[in-house]
């Protein structure tokens, strides 16, 4: 295993990794904490909400043939600090628009960026973890959902203080670009191997990538309906009180962070392919539940287990996708995550356009079937590492 040469002592590049990934989960989870408000204040129906979303992923799927090409050549140390800069103060920008076209071209850019510094950063953790002799990658993503819980939890502060998204996303925005710059030093600058400059722009996946990037595919719709809908959720389906309405984000981000801090043990003591199939289960299960009793408590107990089932399965598919013998990391990253993103590009724009006909527990209960394709996709898994 060809292993990075690291400039600091390995914990140092650690805590500036794991900094980044803080970074990156507080601005997205800033954003999705006030996507009630900014449907309400553009007047957006579910059908139209969803559309706007649709931007978002459309960002993402532009950005993604260039990015594990444009990482190869530069290197993800300044991918991560451009677009970590980038990503926060686009962030401000969807607070400023009072009209749905100016959002939808901010939430493109925002998504472009926000794909970017998700493969640069996964790259960093891919390239650090080669010199640890256990998984960190669940560590990792468990920094981007603490994030996630911590911005859902200040959005809920300042929906209940009356401040307007803009000046919320201000504060965010500052904070996270401190942070970013703060930690620039200590990111690793040759993550990548040699054989990077051979690639071709365009990295065709082969079967085994194919497959992480299938169940990818499943665990980010899954995900996109608790973070785009879930607000919307809680709002109209369990019709809970206006200061309420981020709890279930909250409790749903709250169970993924621990569960991904848990994962990287589970992965050891259980194995790759059970902890995935396990995973996939208890997401179906807990999105279920949110349907079958729309209760606020019980919503509650079935976001938290949808969190602790999807935790796993992403930094788990990245970790597996990052040792692929074909492709170097950034580029194995960026295909698997080419698939897996398509998941973000369907599943918000389809579950408003279900609800729009059929209802938001209708458009859950299909979402819960994503998890029976983790389990099956799983089995065709021949080999995993733990």
């Amino acid at each position: 295993m060809d292993r990075p040469m690291l400039s600091s002592a390995p914990s140092l590049h650690r805590i500036a990794i794991g900094a980044a990934f803080f970074s990156y989960g507080l601005c997205f989870a800033s954003w999705a904490s006030r996507i009630p408000d900014i449907k309400n204040t553009l007047q957006l129906s579910e059908g139209q909400l969803g559309m706007v979303l649709f931007a978002l992923p459309i960002g993402t799927l532009i950005s993604l043939p260039l990015a594990g090409w444009v990482i190869g050549r530069v290197g993800s140390k300044r991918i991560v600090v451009i677009t970590a800069a980038l990503y926060a103060l686009l962030l401000v920008g969807i607070g400023y628009w009072d009209h749905s076209y100016g959002l939808i071209a901010n939430l493109v850019l925002f998504g472009a960026a926000g794909n970017l510094l998700n493969i640069s950063v996964n790259t960093q953790a891919v390239a650090l973890g080669k010199h640890y002799e256990k998984p960190i990658m669940g560590a990792f993503h468990g920094m981007w959902s603490i994030a996630g819980f911590v911005g859902a939890g200040i959005g809920a502060l300042m929906i209940n203080s009356f401040i307007v998204p803009i000046h919320h996303f201000m504060i965010i925005s500052s904070a996270a670009l401190l942070g970013i710059f703060g930690i620039a030093t200590y990111l690793i600058s040759n993550d990548q191997p040699q054989q990077q400059k051979k690639e071709s722009l365009f990295a065709i996946p082969d079967k085994p990538l194919a497959i992480l990037g299938a169940i990818a595919f499943c665990a980010m719709i899954g995900e996109g309906a608790l973070y785009d809908w879930c607000g919307i959720y809680m709002e109209e389906v369990v019709q809970v009180e206006k200061h309420l309405v981020g709890y279930g984000l909250s409790a749903f981000l709250f169970s993924m962070a621990a569960g991904r801090f848990l994962s990287d043990w589970t992965v050891r003591r259980f194995g790759a392919k059970t902890t995935l199939i396990f995973s996939g289960v208890l997401s179906s299960i807990g999105l279920l539940l949110s349907v079958i009793y729309p209760h606020f408590g019980m919503v509650i107990v079935a976001f938290l287990l949808v969190g602790i089932g999807s935790s796993a399965i992403i930094p788990l598919v990245y970790s597996l996708a990052g040792r692929s013998g074909r492709l170097s990391p950034g580029a194995a990253l960026a295909a698997v995550t080419t698939i897996g993103f398509c998941g973000f590009l369907i599943g918000p724009p389809a579950i408003g356009l279900i609800a729009e006909f059929t209802g938001l527990r209708t458009a859950y209960a299909l979402i819960a079937s994503m998890g029976v394709f983790i389990v099956i996709l799983t089995t065709k898994i021949r080999h995993t590492t733990s």
